[in-house]
């Protein structure tokens, strides 16, 4: 087993431009010494007359060379990715091209550099999560705001009575066995918070479905109050706290600096989101992206909307070390405590950003030809 966990790790470490890896023997971390990415040009109003017709290409922001946190994996990666893959098919009964779609989606690598210092149970539910949760996102794609309230329903009496809620959906069963094996060893506060955080993902993306279905565009600000609840990342800080055992209190996670320190977190993770999903979703005529809002209430053309992005993304990095630097302290227990959870963020951050180009989700098998030319050649619109 501990061949096959090492092979799978030093194929991500490979796959992220790192040829080897060593794992620390006292917390069973790996840490990945990330190469530097050459920037490339970027385009600025006025350098080139605006071409008659559409553009064929973006190119996106460099954001892996703007954030130089350390990138870590879980060792324990192997079985539970292969595990959690297992678990969503038989439960989720996905059909061969939904299957196929989550073997390139690589949601069990994301995790492992999300959650690097989980035991393996840990590590197994976060993975669980993640897939549902991107199974979720998926499905509420085609959903309309009454579908999702439905969902949300089921899910949400699934979380709160998991023994009462009498309900065989496949949502529900998926819920219900995640949430038996999170509650056994979840804090008080980190159940309730990944329980607040769920019903606000419910009542975020029923909003997305009602502008779907009328149309709307909504302007930046209302966007973005409603995208950092969409993204589905609350839920996912409260993994940070169950992943590494951690029970803080709620007046600590309350704390402005503490919540800020969230906020820009999930900020970079949805902004830079929205840029590198932006092909994708412009392919099937998807308005609920921060590209899109900027051309239409702002007036600015394709690429200086991506730009526009780009530089909010590196504001919420910077916004995050420079609040990082304002934590109060609450005595030297709870101190440890908040910085292993501010380090799980930080985790969250470079994650995402590496993770988005060694997933098929996103760049389909080119993510790595894109991480190094930050062209996006896009897709034709369909008919």
């Amino acid at each position: 087993m501990a061949r096959r966990v090492k092979s799978r790790v030093s194929r991500i470490l490979q796959r992220l431009g790192t040829s080897t890896c060593t794992r620390p023997q006292a917390e069973e971390r790996v840490t990945v010494q990330v190469p530097e990415t050459k920037p490339a040009p970027v385009s600025t109003p006025g350098d080139v007359e605006e071409p008659a017709s559409p553009p064929d290409s973006i190119i996106i922001p460099d954001l892996v060379s703007h954030c130089d946190f350390s990138l870590h994996c879980n060792p324990k990666v192997e079985t539970a990715v292969e595990e959690s893959k297992a678990w969503l098919f038989e439960h989720g009964q996905l059909g061969e091209k939904r299957k196929n779609a989550f073997r390139g989606l690589k949601a069990g690598e994301l995790t492992s550099m999300c959650y690097p210092y989980a035991e393996f149970d840990r590590l197994r539910v976060c993975c669980d999560f993640m897939n549902y949760l991107f199974h979720l996102d998926d499905l509420s794609d085609d959903m309309t705001h009454l579908g999702t309230r439905s969902v949300a329903d089921d899910i949400m009496n699934t979380l709160y009575c998991p023994n009462a809620h009498e309900s065989n959906t496949r949502v529900s069963t998926l819920t219900r066995d995640y949430w038996k094996r999170l509650i056994k060893e979840g804090s008080p506060g980190a159940q309730q918070r990944f329980m607040t955080t769920m019903d606000l993902f419910f009542q975020a993306i029923t909003i997305q479905a009602k502008d779907r279905r009328d149309g709307v565009i909504p302007d930046l600000d209302p966007y973005i109050a409603v995208r950092r609840d969409t993204s589905g990342c609350k839920p996912c800080w409260a993994l940070i706290e169950y992943a590494n055992g951690l029970d803080i209190p709620d007046e600590v996670m309350e704390h402005p600096v503490v919540e800020a320190l969230g906020e820009a977190a999930n900020d970079l993770v949805t902004w830079s989101n929205d840029i590198f999903s932006y092909n994708r979703e412009q392919v099937k005529g998807d308005t609920h992206n921060m590209i899109v809002i900027l051309m239409k209430h702002r007036g600015l053309d394709l690429q200086s909307s991506v730009d526009y992005v780009g530089d909010m993304c590196k504001r919420s990095i910077d916004r995050f070390i420079a609040e990082r630097e304002h934590l109060p302290s609450w005595g030297p227990e709870i101190d440890e405590q908040v910085m292993i959870y501010i380090d799980g963020l930080a985790d969250w951050i470079v994650g995402s950003l590496h993770w988005s180009f060694d997933s098929e989700r996103y760049f389909g098998k080119l993510g790595l030809k894109v991480k190094a030319t930050r062209r996006v050649t896009l897709y034709p619109r369909a008919a």
